[in-house]
């Protein structure tokens, strides 16, 4: 077990959900900052953690260890991104596919420089996508408006991007899992089937259904959970109110 927020090389892949070899190349690489060692073990802290996941997910968006190493150190130094960017997403540079909302590289360093790999990780979830030496797509502009509503709240933005980051791991995990469930009873049917127009009118409506249901019904789910665990603090916050019915017009506002 992990012992006062340090990991052990065993502990820390395993927390991660990578491999220890994977670790020991992360290092090799330079991209993985070495433990802090104690008698003869090291130990890892939260922030390498941290890092090891930003790693994982900017792999998994299909970039090289070699991109991640220049954004990484670049972001390390608190230098300019700009000479970097071109290396980082090849295949998304070359596919000019970009919508018109950009932001340049030099605003989103500043706005993300008090952010532990700030750039990097918001890149690694998604919310903005390499163009090319100076700027970024928007990718996900309703999770970024989110974001920003949280940090009107008052959280602070690195609580703000640890918390995006764990509702994409959560989010990864259901999508996941779904998409195993038709892997295993829709496509592995359709695989053994004789691929009749029956068998292919089957499995398209079962792929449309799995792009769209766990979606909808997670929305639904976690709304329902939310309030439900929120009904004693909204029951307790009424009672200071001299009308009741202000605070659900307040509430109702906040969520239009």
């Amino acid at each position: 077990m992990a012992v006062e927020g340090k990991y052990t090389i065993d502990e820390l892949a395993r927390e991660a959900g990578t491999t220890v070899r994977s670790l020991r190349v992360y290092h090799e690489r330079g991209i993985l900052p070495p433990p802090m060692v104690k008698g003869r073990t090291g130990y890892y802290s939260p922030e390498h953690l941290s890092r090891v996941r930003t790693i994982s997910r900017l792999l998994n968006r299909g970039i090289k260890l070699s991109g991640i190493k220049e954004l990484l150190k670049a972001w390390d130094r608190g230098d300019g991104l700009s000479d970097v960017l071109g290396v980082i997403d090849e295949t998304t540079a070359r596919s000019g596919k970009f919508p018109s909302e950009t932001i340049s590289a030099t605003e989103l360093e500043q706005r993300y420089h008090d952010v532990p790999d700030g750039l990097a990780r918001i890149v690694a979830i998604g919310l903005y996508q390499p163009v090319d030496a100076t700027s970024y797509r928007i990718a996900n502009p309703r999770l970024i408006t989110i974001g920003s509503r949280l940090t009107e709240t008052g959280l602070p933005l690195s609580e703000v991007v640890d918390e995006l980051e764990n509702l994409y791991a959560d989010c990864d995990r259901i999508a996941r899992r779904h998409v195993g469930l038709f892997h295993r009873m829709g496509w592995a049917r359709f695989q053994q089937s004789d691929r009749s127009p029956d068998d292919l009118a089957t499995v398209t409506e079962q792929l449309a259904a799995t792009r769209v249901i766990p979606g909808r019904a997670t929305v639904a789910l976690v709304s329902q959970l939310v309030l439900r665990h929120l009904e004693d603090d909204t029951a307790e916050l009424a009672e200071l109110y001299d009308d009741p019915a202000d605070l659900a017009a307040a509430l109702r506002h906040e969520s239009s």
